[in-house]
């Protein structure tokens, strides 16, 4: 069942099973309020199982591109376009969050965004390839984040 994310009262639902579970809703709602407060778009997520094409996505252009596989298990995801851009994001159980910005007309606006809950390590499988630089976030606490441009077609 979706859900639309409310950043005025900050809500664990869908990610009670993530050990950082208050953090990444923190996280969640901060993208919602980002969303809402820039684009006029609410944020709406599911669960991995119902938008597993989602989660394949995202992970085929990890791969792709750099070749990193995330070993945290995905538990929410929502996908949408806004302003000819698609936007997709999966949230994990370890805390981190990774975004997919990708332009439909050309590929001047293409990247993928990590960002690791407060509280968090930073994933092995990120860590030697990434550096990453820290946010002050009102809902989220400290927000860590790096990200890469995409070169390829997707």
């Amino acid at each position: 069942m979706s859900y639309t994310v409310d950043f005025v009262t900050v809500s664990t639902v869908g990610l009670e099973s993530s050990p950082v579970a208050a953090a990444l809703a923190g996280l969640r709602a901060n993208e919602a309020r980002y969303y809402k407060n820039k684009l006029d778009h609410d944020f709406t997520v599911e669960p991995v199982a119902e938008a597993p094409a989602i989660v394949d996505w995202v992970h085929s252009v990890l791969q792709k591109e750099r070749d990193i596989v995330i070993a945290s298990r995905p538990l929410e995801v929502t996908d949408f376009e806004v302003e000819g851009i698609r936007r997709a994001y999966v949230f994990y159980e370890s805390g981190l969050s990774i975004n997919v910005m990708y332009t439909i007309a050309d590929a001047s606006k293409r990247a993928v965004g990590f960002k690791l809950s407060d509280g968090m390590e930073v994933p092995d499988e990120l860590a030697a390839s990434f550096k990453f630089a820290r946010q002050r976030s009102k809902l989220a606490g400290t927000i860590r984040g790096s990200y890469f441009l995409i070169r390829g077609e997707h």
